[in-house]
């Protein structure tokens, strides 16, 4: 999936706009997500509500069905799936 692709695919599941550069990061470049990104790939709900603001806690169904249904099945659930994700996609500085 490419940037295009994976933003319109966001679009379409209602993802708020302003976290598109986030996922996307993270996604393609395996560069960590902040803390609100974080708790919603690695399964913490409960976090996630804790950390996000007032438009995030409106569409987090939205987060949650973009992951389940879009994302690398490999790239989310659990922190050790993040980890991992993010030390197999790491874009290394040349």
């Amino acid at each position: 999936m490419n940037e295009q692709e994976l933003r319109q695919s966001l679009d379409e599941y209602g993802v708020p706009d302003h976290m598109h550069g986030g996922i996307t990061r993270y996604i393609l470049q395996g560069i960590p997500p902040g803390d609100f990104l974080t708790a919603v790939i690695c399964n913490d709900l409960m976090n996630a509500l804790g950390r996000a603001d007032d438009i995030n806690r409106e569409a987090l169904f939205s987060f949650v069905n973009w992951f389940y249904n879009v994302a690398p099945t490999d790239c989310w659930k659990s922190k050790k799936n993040m980890q991992d994700w993010i030390e197999a996609h790491r874009e290394v500085p040349q």
